[in-house]
């Protein structure tokens, strides 16, 4: 029995040694391109300003957007959504998909006010 373990033992040993080998260092690989500094600097610089070839607008140019809100309007909704203290509050968020009636009043006060 204690030959056996050890026949085995000796057998798993010599898979390991036999799968395990080493990659061999080719050093650094020499400089395939015979373009110049100033050549490649241009042609980076013209590929920054070419943009993203691959994007979805690439070929559409400034796109012009034109909104019919009224400027005053927005502006008046953007100041009444950062001052509600619930408007981060998610229903899916909740059990049900309900938002307690706890968070829907607010127990504090968000006003200052004089301390007498």
């Amino acid at each position: 029995m204690n030959a056996s373990k050890i026949l085995t033992a000796a057998a798993f040993s010599l898979l390991a040694v036999a799968g395990a080998q080493a990659e061999t260092y080719e050093g650094v690989h020499p400089l395939t391109s015979g373009a110049t500094r100033a050549e490649v600097a241009s042609e980076a610089v013209a590929a920054a300003r070419a943009g993203n070839a691959y994007s979805d607008v690439a070929g559409a140019g400034a796109v012009a957007i034109n909104s019919t809100a009224d400027r005053a309007q927005v502006y008046q909704e953007a100041v009444a959504k950062a001052h509600d203290p619930f408007a981060s509050l998610d229903r899916r968020a909740f059990y049900r998909d309900q938002v307690p009636e706890a968070y829907k009043k607010p127990k504090v006060s968000f006003t200052r006010q004089a301390g007498l």
